[in-house]
């Protein structure tokens, strides 16, 4: 971002998110300084930009949530939309290098540019950047991927960092054999912790949303929505409290068992469910 004046001799700018100041005169001059001057800390201009970097913080993490939506419930995504949010710094970062599926479900490629006609540049498994020109594509939940394995290593090789979590992502198959009879999940379940209030607190760090004595998330699964939810205690209750099955429900509702779970929302609420219970109080010289 470019250095403007703020007066009192100094010009400022939004450097890594946070307001900079350098000298605009004298042998400092276009020196940036380490820490804002004191003459500048109430100015309108460093206020301006300050507010500024809040809201493309804000705006950069909408952006990562909305593609981890669209990774999770593996949406189809118009091209065309890729393309004219691509220019945005905070959705190129958040797009950029996650694996992206075409018209044909075997060709896995990482994104690497989506220009202004709609044409996407990805580098395929075979190490050759090729252009695709589909109307939709989708982020596939790493639970989708075939050879999920062969794809991690092949990105560790292009030294691919992603800033929206996708084949690093942990992931849980469905056993098979599971009880047709079966309505709960209890691999997680009592994990103790000291307050309901600081599991739902780490419920709602982790991302995941509380709903009365519920830690929930939503995901659409072959084509359906469901919520995966696990027991975090009542509300009003904030004494020690453990954490309780695991559960899957419709959008009316209604009960899914676990035996009739989609894969990805069966790996999600196994995800949610594990996460929480790592948190939980550890007795000394007990289990880890």
């Amino acid at each position: 971002m470019a250095w403007v004046a703020a007066g009192e001799g100094y010009e400022i700018a939004l450097v890594e998110g946070r307001v900079a100041a350098r000298p605009a005169t004298g042998r400092s001059a276009g020196r940036q300084l380490k820490t804002l001057p004191r003459a500048l800390k109430d100015h309108p201009e460093v206020d301006r930009l300050r507010r500024l970097g809040e809201w493309l913080d804000r705006h950069a993490a909408a952006c990562v949530a909305q593609v981890d939506t669209w990774m999770v419930s593996s949406l189809p995504v118009p091209t065309a939309l890729l393309a004219r949010v691509w220019p945005d710094e905070a959705w190129q970062s958040a797009l950029r290098d996650l694996a992206v599926v075409g018209d044909d479900p075997d060709e896995v490629g990482f994104l690497r540019d989506a220009t202004a006609s709609g044409e996407l540049k990805v580098v395929n498994l075979d190490g050759e950047t090729v252009r695709l020109s589909p109307r939709t594509v989708t982020l596939p939940h790493p639970v989708l991927l075939p050879d999920l394995d062969d794809v991690r290593d092949f990105a560790a090789e292009l030294g691919i960092v992603q800033r929206v979590e996708q084949i690093h992502r942990a992931t849980w198959q469905k056993p098979a054999g599971l009880a047709a009879t079966a309505t709960e999940v209890r691999d997680y379940a009592g994990g103790v912790f000291p307050t309901r209030f600081s599991l739902a607190a780490r419920a709602t760090g982790l991302g995941y949303r509380v709903s009365g004595g519920y830690a929930t998330c939503k995901v659409r699964d072959t084509g359906r929505a469901s919520e995966a939810a696990v027991w975090i205690g009542e509300p009003y209750y904030d004494e020690e409290t453990s954490t309780g099955a695991l559960t899957w429900h419709d959008e009316e509702g209604r009960a899914v068992r676990p035996a009739e779970v989609g894969p990805v929302a069966w790996s999600e609420g196994m995800r949610m469910a594990a996460a929480l219970y790592a948190g939980r109080k550890i007795e000394e010289g007990g289990d880890a």
